[in-house]
């Protein structure tokens, strides 16, 4: 991923700890992506396409960002998070964002990926409010209640 800055720079402080001798821990599955762009897109994990392809069964969350009181508060009227979940282990697969923040919002859904969380973490964990992080708490309850309980 030599073209995004954020791993480039994390390519050059692992290349300095191996100079250095300096243990690593296993490199993270997911890095995220952001297009700075308005509005703002960012991404991280599997697409809906590369989850149908693989043949997990996956539901899908979603929070509009006019439905948090942050979105009221801002007048946001567009934007959306999606969270793509597997059936079987809960697991989050992917986070995809589009709207105010998108780049900035991204790294929740991927430290949940790579720390292996599930829908429940966003079920049961508090978000600040009002905030448009929020939306990950919407889009965790829009899945877990197609889902159902674990």
């Amino acid at each position: 991923f030599p073209s995004l800055a954020s791993t480039s720079m994390e390519q050059g402080r692992v290349a300095a700890c191996h100079a250095f001798g300096v243990a690593l821990p296993p490199p993270p599955e997911t890095f995220p992506y952001g297009i700075y762009a308005v509005p703002e897109i960012s991404t991280v994990g599997q697409s809906e396409e590369q989850v149908r392809e693989s043949g997990i069964a996956y539901e899908v969350g979603v929070a509009r960002f006019r439905e948090t009181s942050r979105g009221h508060i801002m007048g946001v009227n567009s934007g959306f998070l999606k969270l793509l979940f597997s059936v079987d282990t809960r697991r989050l697969l992917g986070a995809h964002i589009v709207g105010e923040g998108a780049t900035e919002l991204i790294h929740i859904g991927q430290a949940v990926i790579n720390l292996g969380g599930t829908v429940d973490f966003f079920v049961n964990n508090t978000f600040n409010y009002p905030t448009l992080a929020e939306a990950y708490k919407i889009a965790g309850l829009d899945a877990w209640n197609r889902m159902g309980q674990g």
